[in-house]
């Protein structure tokens, strides 16, 4: 079940214990480490709500992991991406995920504004007058004290399985501590263009928009960035498109 994309490994085994799912990577990769740190401490809820799989073995060192196998279909590219109730679903467990906890972190905002310059520094396709406006804006802001959460950090429709009416979340391989608000970043970018309802059912679930202009519009940049990049060095061409229009309507919010 791998995506092919990095050397993340993802496979459906059908052992004595059940079906379970097994992740591995090579030394290098930090998302196998990401998702146990999310399975050990932020997803019990989930789980015992039947939401999310159960962590069944794990090891740092070798960079592996097995979880139970979660039941249902893929959100995306069936009728349950178009339809509110999925968004409304996906907006409560969100809240139940993001509500864990909660902390100031001192050094986010920089470290992000530091992430996204770096980016650009590395080899991108992004118009040259766009990323010197990004560059622009980035050296030009004045880090804040944030309050970050636990974010799943890839929260969208290709990470959420469907049965029976049930939305459940899976790959918490983007784990980290981060403002609440980025993990709307990718849902603003594409489900919600298309259909402003499942905005509205989202943040029905969720319980509130805690989306503030300016942590918005930062977070919305260092996302764009990042896909762009990130796409562009995976060889993922149409997310990388994404990924530049992203970018267009990010600089269109600091020109409002």
């Amino acid at each position: 079940m791998s995506w092919n994309l990095v050397d993340t490994v993802v496979l459906d085994v059908d052992s004595r214990n059940g079906r379970v799912v097994v992740k591995a990577a090579g030394p290098g990769n930090r998302h196998i480490g990401r998702e146990i740190a999310a399975y050990l401490g932020f997803t019990g809820g989930l789980e015992r709500a039947g939401r999310a799989a159960k962590l069944l073995q794990h090891d740092r060192d070798a960079n592996i992991l097995a979880i139970g196998f979660v039941e249902g279909a893929l959100v995306e590219g069936c009728a349950a991406e178009f339809t509110p109730d999925t968004y409304y679903q996906a907006g409560t467990l969100s809240r139940a995920f993001h509500g864990q906890a909660e902390r100031t972190d001192l050094d986010w905002d920089a470290a992000a504004a530091a992430k996204s310059i770096d980016w650009l520094d590395k080899p991108h396709r992004i118009k040259p007058d766009h990323a010197a406006r990004l560059r622009t804006i980035l050296r030009g802001h004045r880090p804040q004290p944030i309050a970050v959460v636990p974010t799943h950090g890839d929260w969208q429709p290709r990470n959420w399985l469907i049965g029976g009416g049930v939305v459940k979340i899976i790959d918490f391989g983007r784990f980290a501590w981060r403002p609440a608000v980025s993990d709307f970043t990718r849902l603003a970018a594409q489900q919600w263009r298309q259909d402003p309802r499942l905005e509205e059912a989202f943040f029905a679930g969720y319980g509130e928009d805690p989306r503030t202009p300016d942590v918005w519009r930062m977070t919305v940049v260092h996302e764009a960035i990042g896909t762009a990049a990130w796409a562009y060095q995976v060889g993922d061409e149409a997310f990388e498109n994404q990924g530049h229009r992203m970018i267009a309507e990010a600089l269109e919010l600091f020109e409002e």
